[in-house]
């Protein structure tokens, strides 16, 4: 029987089809005879308690520069869909909270992926601090004499926007860079949100794991490596894909989050593990499929679906 899926996601105009996660989740779903309706969160609307949306049907093809079809612009009812994929990019700012708080009350009855009020209760880079041990040193403050005293003590240490994605705004302090209280002015011009500062891992150099779990359960993973003299090794800031095996200490990771994971049903995580270190558990819009498939991995997009098909009793 196929679902009508809802995909809440920037412009599908814009993706890039040999990269995007988001593509090639759909792409599957659209293999499987799913229908499927993409929206934009700024359209997302809540009208005596009716959670509605304007967006278009749409048809999707593998070919680069002409790979998709919009029907007419309608409003639809979510609580009438499926399933509806929230797959738009960070920052994790009050617009993308308040798009949680209205699509949880649609769900479980209209199964929204991931679990919008356990993405809303899971920012990325506070929810790894529920796992003790896992993280570097770390702290999160806005703080700036307790940000001083941590680079004192730590000597070399990154500094990075505890709502931020992408790599952005994250910055390396060495020892006795003049820098610190300029980078901190700039942080507070943004928002007033706290940074955190984590003791810098060495073993970035080699690589910024992603890991990639379905319901709890890792599938693989993917290095990325920065880009000469850079620190950030997120794709979307030049860092470099390369295939990888899980270590015995990824394996661990994922064992001690995995069931946390699975409760709260966030099906679909990314996570970034820096040496032996977990560093972000990504619930938002994760990243690293495709390029986990083009080494040879598994499929991120099939398992998801078998397991959405299974949740929502088709298979």
């Amino acid at each position: 029987m196929p679902l009508q899926v809802a995909i809440q996601m920037d412009p599908v105009e814009g993706i890039n089809i040999e990269t995007d996660t988001t593509f090639l989740i759909m792409m599957e779903a659209q293999v499987r005879g799913h229908g499927l309706w993409v929206y934009g969160a700024d359209r997302l609307a809540l009208d005596d308690g009716r959670v509605l949306a304007r967006g278009r049907p749409l048809n999707l093809r593998a070919v680069k520069g002409d790979h998709h079809s919009l029907g007419h612009v309608e409003v639809s009812d979510l609580s009438e869909m499926d399933v509806v994929l929230m797959r738009q990019d960070p920052p994790f700012d009050m617009a993308y909270v308040s798009a949680t708080h209205i699509l949880e009350m649609i769900h479980p009855a209209t199964l929204v992926v991931n679990n919008p009020a356990e993405v809303r209760n899971a920012p990325e880079k506070l929810f790894v601090t529920n796992f003790p041990g896992l993280q570097p040193p770390s702290l999160i403050t806005s703080d700036g004499e307790a940000i001083r005293e941590f680079h004192a003590r730590h000597r070399d240490i990154v500094v990075k926007p505890l709502y931020g994605g992408a790599g952005s705004g994250v910055v390396r302090l060495a020892r006795n860079d003049p820098n610190l209280d300029a980078i901190l002015e700039l942080h507070a011009m943004i928002g007033r949100e706290p940074v955190v500062a984590q003791k810098f891992i060495p073993a970035v150099s080699a690589g910024d794991k992603r890991i990639l779990l379905i319901d709890g359960e890792p599938i693989g993973a993917i290095n990325r490596v920065p880009a000469a003299g850079q620190v950030r090794s997120n794709l979307a800031r030049g860092g470099r894909a390369e295939a990888v095996e899980l270590t015995a200490r990824d394996n661990e990771i994922c064992e001690i989050i995995g069931l946390e994971l699975k409760v709260r049903g966030l099906l679909f995580v990314g996570i970034d593990v820096i040496g032996d270190y977990l560093t972000e558990i990504n619930v938002t819009s994760p990243t690293g499929a495709q390029q986990l498939k083009r080494f040879g991995g598994e499929d991120a997009a099939v398992r998801l679906w078998n397991r959405i098909e299974e949740i929502r009793g088709i298979i």
